[in-house]
């Protein structure tokens, strides 16, 4: 069974038949026998066959998803069964912890709780890789099973897939930024970034007379940050893209009606149940933003 999960994973994320043999260490006919052999048994058709090599069907990507996890299941369940043999008394947790979060998490939100998570499990060791909150996101790495836990925007449009668990972090309220002393910031134009444009705060945004229609688009919330402090325009930004203000701009509340951005974790039922994802959301729960 594992290694009928390798062979999908591996044309998946190699493109075909041959490649897929050729990491594996296979021949190209075990590979095709091996996914023909996985779509009797799913009663599917994983993988559209080209000149060009394979790509997975609809069913195929929900298949490879599944294939990922289970066989993380599999290096999970041996490092746990190390730790638990290693006679001190108590769970040993160690092994890799593979977490996706978008910038400004990966920048401000994990890293307290990572040095405190290492501290304690010094045999953990985190790969972090920023995903920017785009289609999937960093959900749809989890879901994938390219990531242990992700950090994500809870609530906004793409929403989180099904299946997975979630638990909010941290509640940030948005707050006007514009450049400092300028006396009419909301005569500037609007600037925006990519990863904001779905975000659930937009009915709140419509509603609001003086934010301009027209908006300056930029790469990322630092870029937007940046350009605010040049006298560009002014944005509509969380806290966690402040952290990183200089004294260019000023932040200016938007009342008690401003919209609020929920950042939380998402994970998959089995990992949540894992000595090092628990571990993890232990400490980002404890993270003072």
């Amino acid at each position: 069974m594992p290694q009928e999960l390798r062979v999908l994973v591996a044309v998946a994320e190699t493109g075909g038949f041959s490649a897929a043999a050729a990491r594996l260490g296979l021949t190209q006919s075990a590979v095709s026998h091996s996914v023909r052999g996985s779509e009797a048994k799913l009663g599917a058709v994983l993988f559209e066959r080209g000149r060009s090599g394979a790509s997975p069907t609809p069913a195929g990507e929900r298949a490879v998803g599944h294939a990922r996890r289970i066989l993380r299941l599999y290096e999970v369940m041996g490092a746990e069964a190390r730790g638990a043999a290693g006679g001190s008394g108590r769970d040993v947790v160690g092994g890799v912890l593979r977490i996706a979060a978008f910038r400004s998490a990966a920048l401000h939100l994990l890293p307290p709780a990572l040095e405190r998570l290492t501290a304690r499990h010094p045999g953990i060791r985190p790969e972090v890789r920023v995903v920017r909150e785009l289609g999937a996101g960093t959900a749809g790495e989890v879901a994938a099973g390219r990531a242990d836990l992700g950090i994500a925007t809870l609530g906004a449009s793409q929403g989180v897939p099904p299946g997975l668990l979630t638990g909010v972090l941290v509640e940030e309220a948005y707050s006007l930024v514009h450049p400092a002393g300028h006396p009419d910031p909301k005569a500037l134009p609007l600037l925006d970034w990519d990863e904001n444009c779905g975000s659930y705060t937009r009915a709140w945004w419509l509603a609001q007379d003086w934010i301009p229609r027209a908006t300056v688009k930029a790469e990322d919330d630092a870029m937007v940050l940046t350009m605010v402090g040049r006298g560009l325009g002014m944005a509509i930004m969380p806290e966690l893209s402040l952290r990183e203000a200089t004294e260019a701009v000023d932040i200016t509340g938007l009342g008690p009606e401003r919209p609020v951005r929920h950042v939380g974790y998402v994970t998959t039922p089995e990992s949540a149940a894992t000595l090092a994802v628990r571990a993890l959301i232990r400490e980002l729960r404890s993270e003072k933003v």
